[in-house]
């Protein structure tokens, strides 16, 4: 108990509480937006949100374990889990079931689960701890770094590949923001980073035509049609009609909402209105003003995020929270993105808000080993 309250004591507070209050509001709310689902599945009105409790808990079991253990020894469980991700991921390729339109999910018993969501920390672990153990030979001039760059973007571009593949467009464009941040801030020459760009381009142009020629498409008919994301209300009935009602709940919140539990586009005019548009149900309920501080809240959590990296005292500290941040921004921003509009609509979760319990574990592991990074910033002397 002792350690534990010392643990306690040396994590970022501020952080911490700002994350606690989010994961305490999205799971209340779960119980107002899934009551429509709830009925429509006969189930109990508080169904979603003890399974969403059930997550929240067992992700915390796993974030006090990684909270309690140096980022040192990440490494052996971080490559391990990396390639026990990678191998669910080609079985689902080969054998997996389509659900949701993609085929990255597995069922055991009742719970469905995402092997792609913890290719997220993964991927965030085992960069950081290659670009560390790489760094001083990536930046010296005199010495060939293309097989050492080679391991890297295999590993950062494998897991975006294969999920691409599977059809989950928005999971694929987030692992690869993940990678792309990292890579451009890596240790790696301003030069050689050019030239990989460029090559990486080339191999996408020719992967493209590959596709084409062996399938008949690069994206699905479903895909393309979400590009068309432009005034969705005109398109009312054939694949605008998600974002076009999400618009007519947040104009119904207007600036004070229309109260909890008030919401009428959950009923059957949002499909899952707990998951992937759950900000329209809480704008709704809610208002513009009230919504105002969950922005505040994101920024506040991306803005210390970023500050601990910049104050960590190693390259995978440092690695590590970067990579954190552009996880959770390149969720909020594709998840309200294309729910204002402004990009396709993808249906990637929000963080803190939408029901899921692959997604609320990986965020978790996230925010615990920035917490991590932190404690030993803190317990360190050390300055690169």
């Amino acid at each position: 108990m002792k350690k534990l309250r010392r643990t306690f004591a040396d994590m970022d507070k501020s952080l911490l509480i700002v994350t606690l209050i989010l994961f305490v509001f999205g799971l209340l709310n779960i119980v107002t937006a899934s009551s429509s689902e709830a009925t429509d599945s006969n189930v109990s009105l508080y169904y979603y949100f003890f399974r969403q409790l059930e997550m929240i808990a067992a992700g915390f079991v796993i974030g006090l374990i990684i909270i309690k253990n140096d980022t040192k020894t990440y490494g052996f469980f971080g490559f391990l889990g990396y390639i026990g991700i990678g191998l669910l991921l080609v079985y689902l390729s080969l054998r997996g079931q389509a659900y949701r339109g993609s085929l990255n999910w597995i069922k055991v018993g009742p719970f469905r689960f995402q092997p792609s969501e913890f290719a997220k920390p993964f991927t965030i672990i085992v960069l950081s701890l290659l670009f560390e153990k790489f760094s001083s030979k990536l930046r010296n001039k005199k010495i060939n770094h293309y097989d050492i760059i080679g391991i890297i973007i295999t590993i950062g571009l494998i897991y975006p590949v294969i999920i691409f593949l599977q059809k989950d467009l928005g999971t694929a464009t987030i692992l690869l923001g993940i990678f792309g941040v990292m890579f451009i801030s890596s240790p790696i020459l301003r030069i050689e980073k050019f030239r990989i760009i460029i090559f990486l381009l080339i191999v996408a142009v020719f992967g493209g035509i590959i596709l084409m020629n062996t399938k008949g498409y690069i994206l699905s008919e479903e895909q393309k049609d979400r590009l068309d994301f432009i005034n969705p209300c005109s398109k009312y009935e054939v694949g605008g009609y998600q974002v076009c009602n999400g618009y007519i709940a947040i104009n119904n919140g207007g600036l004070l909402g229309l109260g909890p539990g008030k919401s009428r586009q959950k009923y059957s005019y949002i499909p899952e209105p707990h998951t992937d548009s759950v900000f329209a149900i809480v704008s709704e309920e809610y208002g513009f003003l009230k919504c105002s501080l969950i922005f505040f809240a994101y920024l506040f959590i991306l803005y210390r995020i970023t500050k601990l990296a910049c104050n960590a005292n190693t390259f995978r500290g440092r690695f590590m929270c970067l990579g954190v941040a552009t996880y959770i921004f390149m969720h909020i921003f594709i998840n309200l993105g294309g729910l204002f509009g402004v990009i396709p609509l993808t249906g990637v979760p929000l963080p803190f808000l939408s029901y899921g319990g692959s997604f609320t574990i990986s965020l978790i592991i996230a925010l615990a080993i920035v917490q991590r990074v932190h404690i030993e910033t803190r317990n360190q002397k050390i300055k690169l």
